[in-house]
């Protein structure tokens, strides 16, 4: 197994504060951490040639993972690849045009191209383990590993819709009009994502995250049936232990999500992540608190937050800890706890040193909370 060149872990706060035990401190890592507001990292995708060369170059994906953490006191890395590996591997032909985003050669629009997909063969998605496996190895115990795909519903609309989407019209025509085809199609992506996710862990992920980023745009009672189901289907999949053997947590994160909190408290999962239309204390009263299905809390500054002078930077981060309330502090028992994060992925035109200001804030503010609980 590769954990036996894995080294003891020495920051062990984030993974704490998923299992919804006490920290010193509030951890801290962003959404999209490793991408093009670094220097560094648009230097080393211009080595790459491209995305997909970046990201199925392990020695690259390894890199620009690290990239932040030599930077910041992020207290996790998070697997530099992308969502859409696993329709990739379907055969579905991705491709990232500059100033585009990404698309699908061969969307699945009708009953024919839905029924002839089958969940990948995983060694189609060998540089993603690989790299996992590498990142590990790579932070030397320095902090834990995060690995993530994207949900079935998220998958599902690129699928359809061959990119992203202003309207969601595809895919949304085929859910109302053909409701059999899209069950089917989210049942297979329901089990290649769990498949892949098991895979990031045997690999040495020491935490995996669900980005549900497109269940949001889902009327009430189609995110129930559509989305909200078939992520319970991948974490129902999933396994409880990494490589080590060490119990490995997991998150689910749905932007504009907020509306079904009290619904997602019933997932099988350790951590609810939450974008910034949300009020984190309604959301630890619904979600956190002690009881069945208590959840650590994981959000939700919005990012473009970033773009502010530095002590407003610190304002804006007083309230979100805020909002939280007070921090859980004994340590013989567990209860609410926060990983302060962005709303949603960091933007590429934010400036590097406004994410030192922002960690440095979390960290400080946190930490002098604690004294005063």
């Amino acid at each position: 197994m590769p954990s036996a060149s894995f080294q003891p872990l020495q920051n062990d706060t984030f993974l704490r504060a998923c299992w919804r035990q006490a920290t010193d401190h509030t951890p801290v890592w962003l959404m999209r951490q490793a991408g093009r507001y670094l220097p560094e990292y648009v230097a080393t995708r211009a080595k790459a040639g491209s995305f997909m060369g970046l990201a199925t170059n392990v020695d690259y994906a390894t890199e620009v993972t690290l990239q932040p953490l030599a930077r910041y006191p992020l207290d996790a890395a998070i697997l530099f690849s992308d969502i859409l590996t696993v329709p990739d591997a379907m055969g579905l032909g991705l491709s990232f045009e500059a100033g585009e985003g990404p698309r699908f050669a061969r969307p699945v629009r009708d009953e024919a191209a839905i029924h002839a997909l089958e969940a990948p063969d995983l060694n189609k998605l060998k540089y993603v383990f690989d790299a996992v496996t590498s990142i590990r190895r790579a932070l030397d115990g320095r902090v834990p590993l995060i690995g993530f795909s994207g949900s079935p519903w998220t998958l599902a609309c690129y699928m359809v819709e061959g990119a992203g989407s202003s309207d969601y019209r595809r895919v949304k025509s085929l859910m109302y009009s053909r409701p059999d085809l899209m069950h089917h199609l989210l049942a297979i992506n329901a089990d290649a994502v769990a498949a892949y996710l098991n895979a990031q862990i045997d690999a040495g992920a020491q935490a995996v995250m669900i980005f549900d980023s497109w269940g949001g745009v889902l009327a009430d009672g189609a995110f129930q049936e559509f989305s909200l189901a078939y992520t319970t289907r991948v974490l129902a999949g999933l396994k409880r232990g990494g490589a080590d053997g060490v119990p490995v947590p997991r998150i689910v994160f749905t932007k504009g999500g907020g509306l079904w909190l009290d619904a997602m408290r019933g997932l099988d999962c350790e951590v609810l992540g939450v974008d910034w239309t949300v009020n984190l204390g309604r959301a630890r009263a619904l979600v956190a608190e002690n009881g069945a299905g208590a959840k650590a809390l994981q959000g939700n500054i919005d990012p473009n937050v970033l773009f502010a002078p530095q002590a407003q930077i610190e304002t804006e981060v007083a309230k979100v800890l805020r909002a939280f309330g007070a921090p859980h502090t004994d340590k013989t028992t567990t209860g609410p706890t926060h990983i302060f994060n962005l709303g949603h992925g960091i933007s590429q035109f934010t400036p590097p040193d406004h994410v030192a200001h922002l960690v440095a804030a979390v960290h400080q503010q946190s930490r002098a909370l604690r004294t005063v609980a």
